[in-house]
């Protein structure tokens, strides 16, 4: 479903020097396979998240994404790939607070020129998936963080993506509502048979996942456990 060969990540700092993020990144993600990452912060786990998505492209290597490699297509080929098989989930929801929960899931499908009434029935469906049918009319302010990220999820789900990416997205969360979005993350990988990357220091959501792989030295290594992932 998803593949990453020999991915490699420089940039350049401010004196002018190369600094190398990823060095050798290979990853393979299947249909319904849920994929954690983890590691100590600043060794390059949101790069690679962001290349695996098309937002950034690597210094080397490739990343092929239901049989078509990012580097072989258009910009606007890659942009639609990106809005038709790829959803985000980010640490920070970036809801337009201007519109309603219903609208904000709403929105990649209308940009998508989905009608409306379609595009509202089909973030309706997801919302009351995610247990916030009573909520359709909310606006950001007036939900509570844990809502607005499950209006974030939903949002994500729109499309109908064969992935999802998602960036620390219980980091702002207590316990309970960690739990209730980790639940529908692990059970939205399962049900919906959808590819799920997720990179996290949250030992109880790297627990559900079905692999388990840490960034050392700018690679992938696989953790026998999520008990034994780095604190």
């Amino acid at each position: 479903m998803l593949t990453a060969s020999g991915l490699r990540k420089v940039y350049v700092g401010g004196d002018g020097q190369p600094i190398e993020v990823l060095t050798d990144v290979n990853l393979e993600v299947r249909r319904g396979e849920f994929v954690a990452i983890v590691g100590e912060s600043g060794t390059g786990k949101s790069t690679l998240l962001h290349l695996l998505g098309a937002l950034d492209a690597p210094t080397a290597g490739t990343v092929q994404l239901d049989g078509q490699r990012y580097a072989d297509i258009s910009p606007a080929a890659l942009a639609a790939l990106r809005n038709q098989k790829i959803g985000f989930v980010f640490q920070f929801h970036h809801l337009l607070r201007e519109f309603t929960a219903r609208e904000n899931v709403a929105m990649p499908l209308l940009i998508a020129g989905v009608a409306e009434a379609e595009a509202l029935r089909r973030a309706e469906e997801l919302l009351t998936m995610v247990g916030l049918g009573p909520r359709l009319t909310h606006r950001p302010t007036q939900l509570s963080g844990g809502e607005q990220q499950r209006v974030a999820l939903a949002r994500a789900l729109a499309a109908d993506p064969i992935v999802i990416l998602a960036d620390e997205p219980s980091g702002n969360l207590d316990h309970k509502n960690s739990e209730r979005l980790h639940d529908l993350l692990a059970g939205m990988a399962r049900d919906l048979e959808t590819a799920l990357v997720i990179v996290t220091h949250n030992r109880l959501l790297a627990a559900r996942a079905d692999r388990v792989l840490t960034l050392e030295d700018g690679r992938l290594v696989a953790v026998p456990s999520a008990e034994a992932m780095p604190s």
